[in-house]
């Protein structure tokens, strides 16, 4: 089973942390510490919600926005 939801990134951050998620709108905030420059903020978001969640995270729409539609499988 799949999930998609939007997620919101503020990168460049002191830590990795969830720090809100609106359940009404289905949109989660996240504070990501590796920069937006080549793709590391993607990856590093990638990664640590992979950890949270413990299933595979995969960014579906905004590759180069800090709103982004996710997939978890």
């Amino acid at each position: 089973m799949t999930e998609n939801f939007k997620v919101i990134v503020k990168p460049n951050s002191s830590k990795n942390e969830i720090i809100d998620f609106d359940k009404n709108n289905n949109v989660l905030t996240v504070r990501i510490a590796a920069p937006p420059a080549k793709d590391k903020a993607n990856k590093e978001l990638t990664k640590f919600l992979s950890k949270k969640f413990k299933k595979k995270v995969s960014i579906v729409k905004g590759l180069k926005s800090r709103e982004k539609i996710i997939t978890l499988f």
